[in-house]
């Protein structure tokens, strides 16, 4: 059964002038995830602005916003085959819980300008 589904886009600049802030980047990312995109090089903008994203929609299809969700605990993995997925740690792992889901669905894109995520939230 679904229990939430969220979508979120993020200007792609917007994580341009991020990127010149570390601080900001080590605010809302997760350590692994910030390292695995920013090894990465190529893209990388694009990419943080997708998972932020997915951070976003994550917080819409619980229904609850992120109000008591610190960002870092939703970390963006790439999963097999790069497809990506959501891991969900601390205070996002106890609104998953919440939500009664215990599958997440994510899809990621970016294109131009803009970077797009949508989440589901599952329960089984």
């Amino acid at each position: 059964m679904i229990t939430g589904i969220g979508l979120d886009m993020v200007h792609i600049q917007r994580m341009e002038r991020w990127m010149q802030n570390p601080g900001l980047l080590q605010r809302f990312f997760h350590p692994g995830e910030l390292a695995a995109v920013l090894e990465r090089k190529s893209n990388a903008t694009a990419s943080l602005a997708a998972r932020f994203a997915a951070k976003e929609a994550f917080g819409k299809a619980l229904g609850t916003g992120l109000a008591e969700i610190v960002l870092k605990d939703i970390m963006v993995v790439s999963g097999q085959k790069g497809r990506p997925e959501i891991q969900a740690f601390g205070s996002a792992l106890v609104a998953l819980k919440k939500n009664g889901a215990n599958r997440v669905h994510l899809s990621l894109t970016h294109e131009h300008d803009n970077a797009t995520a949508i989440v589901v939230l599952e329960s089984t």
